[in-house]
């Protein structure tokens, strides 16, 4: 008899980690695994993560350092599973959530979804799930938030399952260095979004984090990001007029994210940002923004468009940092050298 197909893989892809990745492998093979190709990839480790993996007796794989998107691409060779989902070796996936993504895994399916848990170096839950996702099937929403947007709510790289031929477009991402960037703005146009609502990994925080370390990034950083989201968007167009023949997606320039990385490179270096940028920001919003987020985003542009350079720099580290002490002794500190 022919052994059945695996329906899911899971690559989980490490560099560096000795300290994370064995929680990361044992929340996978501590599951049902039955329908799942578990696949480690070490990219290069120059510490003692490969004797970590090594202890599992798992399909493991050493290449030389060439990248998250190199890791990947080289794990998804070495499996024919119909959807992957690729597990950074910090992260870790809750008891459960493997049967739990494969009943809703079928061929309509490009991108399935799903909440993270934040936690920290010792594994211990420090904030809630996010991003706050609701049990649905849908492309046609996402596919309007990308045309009108350039991008839609979605989790890191963990909280993501795709279909496999989504995988073949990491082929011409050269410009990015994170390897889901292109597969979740091109899934829409692929086939069905599934969200579910519950979390079902854990998403670690710790200094080495590239996203959601909740610290002050520095302006080269921003830089990066901000070419990056227009490179993500350029091959989009490309993939979709070589799909479909047409491509409906805006000017990513006057997008709200690409206004909202100038803003912040502005605030960073000292510089007041312009009037003209507050209004492109303003009138820009992403639909999903509700009411109370828009003004709040309203409010902080007003206070940089009028408050000492200082003080406009302390709002944004408490916004990114969701730390406020810095804003109060700075508003003290103006308050006293008027008082004075």
């Amino acid at each position: 008899m022919t052994p059945e197909r695996p329906r899911l893989a899971i690559i989980i892809n490490c560099y560096n980690y000795e300290n994370y990745v064995r929680h990361s492998i044992e929340s996978v093979v501590s599951q049902d695994t039955t329908h799942c190709d578990v696949i480690v990839i070490d990219d290069g480790s120059t510490d003692r993560s490969w004797d970590e993996i090594e202890k599992f007796g798992l399909r493991s794989f050493r290449k030389e350092n060439g990248g998250q998107v190199s890791a990947c691409r080289y794990g998804v060779s070495k499996t024919d599973a119909p959807f992957v989902l690729f597990l950074d070796a910090d992260d870790e996936l809750i008891p459960g959530a493997i049967q739990k993504i494969i009943l809703h895994l079928d061929e309509g399916v490009a991108k399935l979804q799903f909440p993270l848990l934040r936690i920290d170096s010792t594994g211990s839950v420090v904030g809630p799930a996010f991003p706050k996702l609701a049990d649905a099937r849908d492309r046609g929403l996402f596919v309007d938030a990308i045309e009108k947007a350039g991008t839609y709510i979605t989790p890191p790289t963990s909280g993501n399952v795709f279909r496999r031929d989504l995988c073949t477009l990491l082929d011409d991402a050269h410009y990015d260095s994170a390897v889901d960037g292109i597969m979740l703005l091109a899934a829409p146009f692929y086939g069905d979004v599934v969200s579910l609502s519950e979390p079902l990994g854990r998403y670690r925080l710790h200094n080495r984090n590239k996203s959601g370390s909740n610290r002050v990034p520095a302006p080269t950083l921003l830089r990066r990001h901000q070419k990056r989201f227009v490179d993500r968007l350029s091959h989009l167009r490309t993939i979709l007029i070589e799909k479909d023949g047409k491509c409906n997606i805006g000017d990513s320039t006057k997008m709200y994210m690409y206004a909202r990385y100038r803003n912040y490179i502005d605030i960073i270096e000292f510089r007041r940002i312009t009037w003209r940028s507050a209004i492109v920001t303003a009138t820009s919003f992403p639909s999903w923004y509700n009411p109370i987020k828009r003004l709040s985003v309203v409010v902080f542009l007003l206070a940089c468009l009028v408050l000492p350079l200082s003080t406009i720099r302390s709002l944004l580290e408490a916004r990114l940092t969701r730390t406020w002490r810095p804003v109060v002794s700075n508003i003290r500190t103006l308050g006293m050298a008027r008082s004075g």
